[in-house]
């Protein structure tokens, strides 16, 4: 599954793919930086409104290294995806890719209000 030639020099997809190798790399680091192996208490992993007090759920290092796990996944599947689409239709493939930004974006969020909760 080699890419087109048309597709490696079509510019709003390697804008969008060079945006998403930037997210990927950030949202890396700035877990990796706000991440403490010596903390005894874990994280804190989940909220559940409808729990009311109890709405915090405290879970292991492992389940906020799972965000790094799922910003390489997300940025792996919509570029294959793109590649795939590209044939059939060049603004499906740019869609593809703006809205894995998309994803890519709320799930720094996320893991960031996760990480600065303690």
């Amino acid at each position: 599954m080699t890419p087109s030639k048309s597709y490696i020099h079509d510019r709003m997809v390697l804008l969008l793919l060079t945006i998403t190798a930037f997210l990927v790399t950030l949202g890396t680091v700035l877990i990796l930086l706000k991440f403490n192996p010596g903390r005894n208490e874990g994280y804190i992993a989940q909220y559940r409104a409808n729990l009311g007090i109890s709405a915090f759920k405290v879970g292991h290092t492992s389940d906020l290294l799972a965000f790094i796990v799922f910003l390489f996944l997300t940025a792996a599947t919509n570029t294959v995806l793109s590649i795939r689409v590209y044939r059939i239709h060049r603004q499906y493939s740019v869609a593809i890719l703006s809205l894995g930004v998309l994803l890519l974006v709320l799930a720094i969020i996320v893991s960031n209000a996760l990480l600065v909760l303690r």
